[in-house]
């Protein structure tokens, strides 16, 4: 064999997995279809995302906090073309960076469409044609943008998220169809600078495979900078005539709404992407739903095969991609590693943003389980205050009868960072009273974490 481990695919799971294999002492190669390494997280997904998010973010407070602060400037103008080079420049370094760490690690990069040709030989089709052979195969190679089969993607005004990070103007009335998580942060980014946005969602409810209270504190939210919504409505038509996109939708009482804007971004989520891998001749199944089928070792059928990341059943997170490419290097090798899928977290990166981790409340419910709420809203935070960013409450879900901390949810500044504790305490079984009891540095929007722990435990918050 060349290869003792060969993955397909460079984004956050497959480069990770490939680097943990590296470390663990095994021969590996990656293979990547496109010119750069790090897949569809750090060129077209995660990173440009937040590139523009941050820019955008930093003009709107420009323009509508500036003044409060005390800082007096001419009325600021967005220089799109800037913004759209600097998101690229970030893109480079991070890329750039996955470079450097597969020749530190000694891992042998193949440019191409990877495919098998039996279980343990991969095709390459790149600049020359070639085949190596693996012991071990790791099939990495994530997920495509997700569409509906009445919508043409003409990837100029129907667009995908891919198109919404290098667009040439501000649209002037930008529909989105979807509500989740990728749909509200692009359309923060246009609206912040000047879009009308309007969102059209199937389910009553923003983000919503989050927890209820989050998506409505958003909604609230996305209102400030101009957001319409269009909850529980029904997309059964997307219509472009020249520069101008038309999108029917019906609400649950059968009425017809008529959406016009000059850009149509169609975020209904995301597909698993096994185009021309060949499963079929490794002998590899699928699910009904397109996504390799894996044990709880993430291993396919095949014996030497396993698959990680977006491909695979879970949540389509760069970070749980990243954990499982770990685990399945570390089972590789005859480690024991774990994954508790319950503390994979979740984040939004609109402003404020949102985060979560553990059970929903409506979950909870669910499962008939009895529990208790903490909420604490920022609004009571000095640090809050300080930086004036009011909006957002944390809220902490703990069992009625252990204390034991089932599910943390915020909305909120720098709730993205803040998330790492709820995953921290809940991975050690804390109970809310712990969290409580712990010191919590002061003006800090962590306090409200303590704060919401106290709520939880025994209804005595003490700012509020």
């Amino acid at each position: 064999m060349d290869y003792q481990v060969v993955v397909i695919g460079s984004g956050p799971g497959g480069y990770v997995a490939a680097i943990r294999c590296a470390q663990l002492g095994l021969k590996t190669a990656i293979i990547e279809k496109y010119d750069t390494l790090g897949g569809t997280c750090l060129n077209v997904g995660c990173i440009p995302s937040k590139a523009l998010l941050d820019s955008s973010e930093h003009f709107h407070a420009a323009e509508h906090t500036f003044k409060t602060h005390g800082i007096d400037i001419n009325k600021p103008k967005v220089n799109l073309k800037q913004m759209i080079g600097r998101k690229a420049d970030v893109v480079k370094q991070n890329v750039e960076g996955i470079d450097y760490l597969m020749k530190k690690n000694k891992i042998d990069v193949f440019h191409g469409m990877g495919s098998f040709v039996d279980k343990n030989t991969i095709q390459i089709d790149g600049k020359k044609k070639q085949k190596i052979t693996a012991e071990k195969v790791i099939i990495a190679t994530g997920s495509k943008p997700a569409s509906l089969p009445f919508i043409e993607l003409d990837k100029e005004r129907v667009i995908t998220s891919t198109e919404a990070l290098e667009l040439k103007e501000i649209p002037k009335h930008m529909i989105v169809i979807g509500g989740g998580v990728i749909g509200v942060e692009l359309g923060s980014v246009y609206a912040r600078l000047g879009a009308k946005v309007s969102v059209v969602e199937f389910l009553e409810n923003l983000i919503p495979s989050m927890d209820g209270t989050m998506g409505k504190e958003l909604q609230k939210s996305l209102k400030g900078i101009g957001f319409e919504h269009y909850l529980g409505h029904k997309v059964t038509a997307v219509e472009r005539k020249g520069n101008n996109v038309t999108v029917k939708a019906e609400n649950k009482k059968g009425e017809t709404v008529e959406l016009k804007g000059d850009y149509c971004l169609v975020s209904i989520g995301r597909r698993p992407y096994t185009d021309k891998l060949g499963l079929d001749k490794a002998g590899v199944k699928m699910d009904d739903k397109g996504r390799v089928e894996v044990d709880d070792h993430l291993r396919t059928n095949v014996e030497n095969i396993y698959a990680i990341g977006d491909v695979v059943k879970g949540a389509m997170l760069a970070h749980k991609a990243e954990e499982e490419g770990v685990f399945v290097a570390e089972s590789i090798m005859g480690q024991k590693p774990h994954i508790n899928y319950n503390l994979i977290p979740g984040v939004v990166y609109t402003w404020p943003e949102v985060a979560s981790v553990g059970y929903t409340e409506e979950q909870l419910k669910e499962q008939g389980r009895k529990y208790k709420t903490g909420k604490f809203p920022y609004k009571a935070l000095g640090r809050a205050r300080a930086s004036m960013d009011t909006d957002g409450l944390v809220k902490i879900l703990a069992d009625k009868e252990t204390d034991e901390i089932l599910g943390v949810h915020i909305i909120g500044a720098r709730a993205a960072d803040m998330i790492a504790a709820g995953v921290t305490a809940m991975e050690y079984r804390a109970s809310a009273e712990d969290v409580a009891r712990m010191s919590h540095a002061h003006p800090t929007y962590m306090e409200a974490f303590k704060e919401a722990a106290l709520a939880a435990t025994e209804n005595r918050p003490i700012h509020m």
